[in-house]
């Protein structure tokens, strides 16, 4: 059992290097994680008494 909850550790930190690595690797490569620039409006209408 123990060394079932090791594997699993060491598979997690393997996969949080590699996401954390894609993160900063990936914009080299093409991967574009920037949001979108577009300004949205929206009319709101207030009815006061």
């Amino acid at each position: 059992m123990f060394r079932l909850i090791k594997w699993l550790f060491y598979l997690g930190v393997i996969g949080f290097i590699a996401l954390v690595g894609y993160a900063y690797i990936g914009p080299f490569f093409g991967a574009d994680f920037s949001p979108p620039t577009s300004e949205i409006r929206q009319e709101i209408l207030l009815e006061t008494d």
